[in-house]
């Protein structure tokens, strides 16, 4: 993947009335979240923007859950709209390289919440990220070759533009490479049918990730064969 670099400062004033005014100086608040767990009660050192949030507890009987004794350590951040629009708006993915303090983390974008009316950027959560735990982001689908089915009249279709990879984040691929030379006239391809070194695909393996479609050309073409 490539690298984003990133300037975060710590965000210690929360609630709605400062999130508000963030917004209308063109900042963005932020939340890191994946950092290290820790024991409760926790008694180590909070830095500025920290918070210790409590991790759900073992399931017991009736749905109820136990109570937890381990929590995560998250991180409340602000970052300038305009230092994060060219990670937002685009196809491809990264590494960020998440700068707090002079202190540098390697993080991913998890999810971005935008006003339902105005598409404005409200909030984004990040995913820190370290060498030795694997990570699940949504990767785009490349489509390389040329289908035995298009070259018979049939059209290809992509049904799933991204697909949910599991891996190390220094090994997450920038383009997911389906290959449907063989794919002949009326045949799918579906997720279960994917593999690739060092990947898992998270998504349900009878999910279609692209088909070739008959088209009228094809139906005519094969009605005219029969005959």
């Amino acid at each position: 993947m490539k690298t984003f670099n990133l300037v975060a400062e710590p965000r210690t004033a929360l609630g709605k009335k400062a999130t508000k005014a963030l917004r209308k100086e063109g900042l963005i608040p932020v939340v890191l979240n994946g950092g290290e767990v820790v024991e409760l009660p926790y008694n180590g050192t909070v830095e500025n923007g920290t918070k210790v949030v409590t991790l759900p507890g073992k399931k017991i009987a009736d749905g109820k859950r136990a109570e937890s004794n381990k929590a995560i350590l998250a991180t409340d951040l602000v970052v300038k709209m305009s230092d994060v629009r060219k990670l937002i708006y685009t196809p491809e993915i990264f590494v960020i390289d998440l700068s707090i303090n002079g202190k540098v983390k390697k993080a991913v974008l998890k999810d971005i919440q935008f006003h339902p009316v105005t598409d404005e950027v409200l909030h984004i959560d990040l995913l820190e990220v370290y060498d030795n735990k694997p990570v699940v982001m949504e990767v785009p689908v490349k489509i390389e070759g040329h289908a035995a089915g298009v070259k018979a009249g049939g059209k290809l279709t992509l049904s799933m533009k991204k697909l949910k990879v599991k891996a190390i984040y220094t090994q997450m691929p920038e383009r997911v490479i389906i290959n449907v030379d063989n794919l002949e006239l009326g045949q799918s391809l579906q997720v279960g049918a994917l593999s690739y070194e060092g990947l898992e695909l998270m998504n349900a393996k009878n999910a279609v990730v692209c088909a070739v479609q008959l088209t009228r050309a094809a139906r005519g073409a094969q009605a005219n064969a029969q005959k």
